[in-house]
């Protein structure tokens, strides 16, 4: 699927190898889809590492800028400031039953859960019943273990798969989107993973450009759903600082013309890679404050680039962005573009 680096570049810092979430080294991330008759859903994991979570958990932090959200497992990572499971992100009203699917893939990973401790399943979500038929609630076992199973490094499928099947954003057809940045001489990388499903038709804003104004969107209607922001980094920085971090989406998300509407859930986890954790520099916080700014922008971008016209349930449709009429309009306000199709 197109990206949108392959039209024009939004930034300062320079992206990853893939420009994905899985450049930072460890980093996975898997899909599974359902597309038959009135359902139009799934699920994406990723993974911070390939080695068993729950006995070498990953530093992590949340952050909630409206908590409209049924996810689970935001609160352990609040107080303890770890992960121990595939991070999953999936519609609304699947979140306990993919929980539960990751409960018995925890099971089969180690054998100590449930005899001596818990564990702490990490679902987010976002509300596809635009598109899906949410009372179906099909995801399950089989999905769940078939992200997980299928996360691999290296590039990453964008657009109308896993989580973002039946998503939608600022009035058009949405889906998943991901981005990256190397911080510097740092040695360092951000990587991103976000799931748009917010904002009202008009809204939008590309490059600093508002096409939303100019774009053929106006009949659709608004969404009522969320934001789900995964970050990782391979920066040794600690709880403290990754929610700092993790605070950042959401002023990528402002310049793609969110408001964070009543019902919009819009919540980050970011976790670090690293087994050290020191604080770090204003320098190296400034680099990776910076670079989370511009994934969350990016990665918005990619997912509503990326993603196809959808034809969902009671015969509901949501038009893909219009690419050529967008970039002429980036054209026509000056933005450097490399191709207009």
């Amino acid at each position: 699927m197109p990206r949108v680096r392959d039209f024009f570049e939004t930034g300062i810092l320079p992206a990853g190898t893939f420009n994905t979430i899985t450049d930072v080294p460890g980093v996975r991330v898997g899909h599974a889809d359902i597309n038959r008759g009135d359902l139009h859903t799934g699920v994406t994991a990723i993974l911070p590492h390939d080695r068993n979570l729950y006995r070498e958990k990953v530093t992590a932090a949340t952050a909630v800028l409206n908590g409209y959200g049924k996810s689970v497992g935001m609160m352990q990572i609040d107080e303890l400031g770890t992960v121990e499971t595939p991070i999953l992100v999936t519609s609304t009203l699947n979140v306990p039953r993919a929980a539960d699917a990751l409960i018995t893939h925890m099971f089969d990973a180690d054998p100590d859960i449930g005899v001596r401790e818990t564990v702490n399943p990490v679902v987010l979500e976002c509300f596809d019943g635009y598109l899906s038929d949410a009372r179906a609630r099909p995801i399950g076992e089989a999905e769940v273990r078939a992200a997980v199973a299928t996360a691999q490094a290296g590039p990453v499928a964008v657009g109308c798969v896993g989580a973002g099947v039946g998503m939608r954003c600022l009035g058009f057809k949405s889906g998943v989107g991901t981005a990256s940045r190397v911080l510097g001489d740092t040695g360092y990388s951000v990587g991103l993973l976000v799931v748009p499903n917010f904002g009202f038709a008009g809204d939008l804003i590309v490059a600093g450009v508002p096409v939303g104004r100019e774009l053929t969107a106006a009949g659709q209607p608004p969404e009522r759903g969320s934001c789900i922001f995964v970050v990782a980094t391979d920066a040794p920085i600690p709880a403290l600082d990754l929610r700092r971090v993790a605070w950042r989406c959401f002023l990528g998300m402002a310049r793609t013309g969110a408001v964070s509407g009543q019902t919009s859930g819009d919540l980050v986890i970011a976790f670090t890679t690293s087994a050290q954790q020191t604080r770090p520099s204003r320098d190296l916080m400034n680099l990776l404050f910076r670079a989370t700014v511009e994934t969350a922008e990016e990665a918005i971008l990619d997912a509503l680039f990326a993603a196809e016209t959808t034809s969902g349930r009671d015969g509901h449709v949501m038009p893909a962005l219009p690419r050529e009429q967008t970039l002429a309009l980036l054209v026509g306000h000056g933005v450097r573009v490399k191709r207009t199709s």
